[in-house]
């Protein structure tokens, strides 16, 4: 009952600007604690020893912040958990794409920008719709239905251990020479924590489609994807809206040939495709809420 209160009240909420402009939020709190380990820790020698530590850093320090956070009762409870989760304030940032897109490509590619980490100047609109839906599918998982999963196991500590252990990951979980060590722990632990989150979110999709693929082909087009688990929730939204996703793309102006999931899509997208994405998550949100209540009782 406290998930599914959670759920309704990030729902209609979102995240008030008047208020996070005052206070900090927990993510931002979160993002500056792995920011100041990155800067102390990550040199000299045993990087990935000192990157497995802040790792179990991160989980010991949500368990025990949950616990305490959940001492004062439900009100509390529901209140903190609506604040880790993400659910409108990810379709509100999705539809600014779609609406900045109708005025040009150039307001397509500021929007876009505020969401993904990929290099956006020169997108056409296709390419920005593409990363737009790619990023409402991949945060569908992270964002709402990997915390709820995680509240439904082990209540709000373990929410708010997956919630640092997700931050972690965005933030150092890259292989690249300053972070394959250090953030190796991060990234693995991520991956862990989000196999059946991610598989989830692609049932959910297709079940709120009403479009249910052949899972043989699923499981294909999420192998497509270089990560083991947001390729799930982008191949079931590219399958649900028959369109291609993921593909080329540029990163720090060098271009990745990374392929295409669901090839035989359509490639040829825009606001159109993005407000179906968006409808889609909504509909996704709503078989999760009853799955909350059912876990409830």
């Amino acid at each position: 009952m406290i998930l599914a209160a959670a759920l309704l009240l990030d729902a209609a909420f979102g995240e008030p600007e008047w208020l996070w402009s005052r206070v900090t939020h927990p993510a931002v709190a979160i993002g500056n604690a792995i920011g100041w380990a990155d800067r102390r820790l990550n040199r000299g020698g045993m990087r990935k020893a000192k990157g497995t530590l802040l790792c179990l850093a991160l989980i010991a320090g949500g368990l025990a912040t949950g616990a305490l956070i959940a001492i004062p009762g439900p009100v509390v409870e529901i209140l903190a958990a609506a604040v880790l989760l993400a659910q409108r304030s990810l379709a509100d940032h999705v539809r600014a794409v779609a609406d900045g897109l109708r005025l040009s490509p150039g307001s397509g590619r500021l929007a876009v920008a505020r969401i993904v980490g990929r290099d956006t100047a020169g997108m056409d609109p296709a390419d920005i719709s593409r990363a737009a839906i790619e990023s409402g599918a991949e945060n569908l998982s992270d964002g709402i239905v990997a915390p709820a999963f995680w509240f439904m196991v082990g209540g709000l500590p373990a929410m708010l251990a997956y919630k640092a252990v997700n931050t972690a990951d965005s933030m150092i979980g890259y292989r690249t020479p300053r972070h394959a060590d250090f953030g190796w722990a991060s990234a693995r632990c991520d991956d862990l924590l989000n196999l059946l989150p991610a598989r989830l979110t692609a049932g959910l999709m297709c079940l709120a489609a009403r479009h249910w693929p052949d899972w043989t082909q699923l499981r294909a087009d999420a192998r497509r994807h270089r990560s083991p688990n947001a390729g799930w929730p982008e191949a079931a939204m590219a399958r649900c809206l028959g369109v291609a996703l993921a593909g080329p793309r540029s990163y720090h102006g060098e271009r990745r040939a990374f392929p295409f999931v669901n090839p035989a899509g359509r490639r040829t997208i825009g606001p159109a495709e993005i407000e179906a994405a968006v409808a889609l998550i909504w509909r996704s949100w709503a078989l999760l809420l009853p799955v909350a209540l059912v876990a409830g009782h």
